[in-house]
């Protein structure tokens, strides 16, 4: 079997605005090994370099086809026939964004691995016609990739990890443990895309002392209010949120939600930030300056980030300040009003932020940059879950494979 592959992770985030592609040349066994970008060096394991990110690429939806995934996202309704038509529609976009990656970057892609949209993500067990079950759903047909590239596809990722016992996420954590963990720095790396996800890495631990959850929102709360206010999809830059005062007690009241106090393994979406959670969030904001309502759902994000962090990695930490550094990457790294809010958030706890650009991994491109890394690994019939973070009782050879 080939070891040293060209791969293309396609990721499309919970906020729903389009695709990331990421071209990455690996060679040989991935676990233990040293990862390498053009743009530096990250990680300290021993071995040769096995990473080499050959480039990445963003395309935005169209503006009716985001329409049509927002309003499938956990909808109580919908039809079975627009459903199928839209996994269809995305297979075709996906491979439309490879194909044009590759074409850019002038490479030959060997194997493709492909998140798709999350419709659906319900990482606890619920009673469903007489029996518990625990569902995901990610859309966006894979064989229509395969097709159009050429090459196999390796997709939905999540059900294996959800069949052993786990929640199906967080996947990142692999990539994050191989790319920044150090032996005498502990480092927490935090992706900010819709949802807000951490992983903490003791200095010098082995994969199995990794924790990994969800903290909440991350834009996606940010980015509902703004167009609904301002009619806007993002607030670039968080210009709108620096222009606003925070209304203190709706970021208190928000906080005291279950979700926030509930120990992990714990993953969220929109099921539990979406457009209920917003509604509620309008409501309880009342008649201010729309200003303030985006500076209110702006500080959500890094409040409760801070408080993730002082709850369940500081309080469990084995040292008092073991861990230095927070590692940002995502779409939030672009906000520099929450950017500052979290550095503030985390001061007293003597922790200082960087971006994961810093350490050759482009922000824009590291879910991407893990899916190929998850394909690379499933191709080659390699677990890549880590199930401190997910909760699964096993390790998991992850996706389905798609054939040319």
């Amino acid at each position: 079997m080939r070891q040293t592959m060209t791969v293309a992770g396609v990721m499309s985030g919970t906020s729903a605005d389009g695709i990331n592609i990421a071209i990455v040349r690996i060679a040989g066994k991935v676990s233990g090994s040293r990862v390498k970008s053009r743009l530096g060096v990250g990680g300290s394991g021993r071995g040769r370099p096995v990473h080499t990110i050959v480039g990445h690429a963003e395309y935005p939806y169209p503006k009716k086809v985001r329409a049509a995934v927002l309003a499938a996202m956990n909808a109580e309704r919908a039809s079975v026939a627009d459903l199928a038509r839209l996994n269809f529609l995305l297979g075709e976009l996906y491979a439309d964004a490879v194909l044009a990656t590759a074409r850019r970057f002038r490479v030959k892609v060997d194997l493709v691995g492909c998140h798709g949209q999350t419709l659906y993500h319900q990482g606890e067990p619920a009673l469903y016609l007489g029996r518990r079950v625990t569902p995901t759903w990610q859309t966006g047909e894979a064989a229509i990739i395969a097709a159009r590239m050429g090459v196999p596809v390796v997709s939905d990722f999540r059900p294996a990890d959800m069949a052993a016992g786990g929640k199906g996420a967080p996947l990142v954590p692999y990539l994050d443990y191989l790319w920044f963990r150090d032996a005498s720095r502990g480092r927490i790396v935090q992706n900010i895309g819709g949802i807000g996800n951490l992983t903490a890495i003791p200095a010098g631990a082995p994969a199995e002392r990794v924790v990994a959850f969800d903290t909440g929102p991350g834009n996606m709360v940010i980015d509902a209010v703004t167009e609904k206010l301002f009619g806007r999809p993002f607030d670039r830059g968080g210009r709108i949120a620096a222009s606003g005062e925070v209304i203190e007690p709706v970021v208190a009241a928000m906080l005291r939600r279950p979700f926030f106090r509930r120990e992990p393994p714990k993953t969220a979406g929109r099921e539990e930030f979406g457009r209920e959670f917003v509604a509620e969030f309008l409501r309880a904001c009342g008649r201010v300056r729309k200003q303030d309502v985006v500076a209110t759902a702006t500080a959500l994000t890094p409040r409760s980030i801070g408080d993730a962090v002082r709850r369940f990695v500081i309080a469990k930490a084995r040292a008092k300040h073991s861990f230095r550094d927070m590692i940002i990457s995502g779409g939030g790294a672009q906000n520099a009003t929450l950017m500052a809010m979290l550095a503030e958030s985390l001061a007293p706890m003597g922790i200082v932020t960087q971006f994961s650009d810093e350490f050759g991994l482009p922000s824009a491109a590291k879910e991407a940059v893990a899916f190929a890394l998850l394909a690379y690994e499933t191709w080659h019939h390699r677990p890549s879950n880590v199930p401190s973070a997910t909760g699964a009782k096993r390790t998991a050879v992850l996706g389905k494979i798609s054939y040319a």
